[in-house]
């Protein structure tokens, strides 16, 4: 499965974003029965200073956040808690996603987990998003996250949700 990794900040060399993106890809459309080698998916790993511009010029909030998804098409459910379109197997480019090291980096030390590990369930969870899965509703979000779990557990990593309190 093709990733194409772009480095815009050197601190992910270290961690290895490429390899980390590519697995976390590779088991999220694994988990959802597609082939991944048919899709591609463009990641960008970034600084605060640049995610924050992202999110100020997409989404209206000039904050930095841990990750951005774009998909390219339009697939999400028409009722909350359904499942997304599957992919368009004409369009194998599923989109790009956008994670910032500052804020990554930030939210795993307070959580005392693994950097790598809170890096690969947010590329889990921005490549749910590029499949159309969102966490609008309550509904939505337990599906998400429920995915998401399946996906971590079958990498061998912990739920993320298990600690939090509803």
């Amino acid at each position: 499965m093709p990733v194409d990794c772009l480095i815009e900040d050197s601190r992910w060399n270290d961690l290895s974003l490429d390899k980390l993106a590519e697995a976390a890809v590779d088991a999220t459309l694994k988990e959802l029965g597609l082939e991944p080698s048919v899709w591609t998916v463009s990641v960008m790993g970034c600084d605060d200073a640049r995610i924050a511009a992202l999110n100020a010029g997409f989404r209206g909030k000039p904050v930095p956040t841990n990750v951005l998804s774009w998909p390219s098409d339009e697939r999400g459910a028409q009722t909350p808690g359904e499942m997304p379109l599957a992919p368009d197997m004409t369009d194998p480019e599923l989109g790009d996603i956008a994670i910032a090291f500052d804020t990554c980096a930030a939210e795993a030390a307070a959580a005392g987990k693994p950097l790598a590990d809170h890096v690969t369930h947010l590329l889990v969870h921005g490549t749910l998003h590029l499949l159309g899965y969102d966490h609008d509703h309550d509904a939505d979000a337990t599906l998400m996250e429920g995915l998401e779990t399946q996906v971590l557990d079958g990498m061998g990593l912990d739920d993320p949700y298990r600690d939090q309190v509803p």
